[in-house]
């Protein structure tokens, strides 16, 4: 699975925020002061934030040894699908073609 930078701290801030929300709800029913409700709120909101990014560490580190392989498909007429050749790029950048 491939998420850039910009998509994986766009989900990140709004998994904080969502948890932050819930949160501040949770804790405005009980019979706290406003001060600290709002502190509790912001460190939820911190500490899920740093931990989605260390996940999307941790996982970016695993998935470091595995390459990516795009596979391209000639197109071809309908009749022809049963012929087609695939032609697949490995991480070198080499183009293997399959069925020549």
């Amino acid at each position: 699975m491939y998420i850039s930078t910009r998509a994986a701290f766009v989900r990140n801030v709004a998994l904080a925020l969502v948890n932050g929300a819930v949160t501040l709800v949770i804790l405005l029913i009980a019979p706290l002061g406003l001060a600290a409700v709002w502190i509790n709120t912001l460190l939820v909101v911190i500490a899920t934030y740093a931990t989605a990014t260390i996940g999307d560490r941790v996982l970016r580190y695993l998935q470091a040894d595995t390459p990516l392989r795009a596979e391209l498909v000639d197109p071809v007429a309908e009749s022809d699908r049963a012929t087609s050749r695939v032609r697949q790029i490995q991480p070198d950048g080499e183009i293997e073609r399959q069925g020549e």
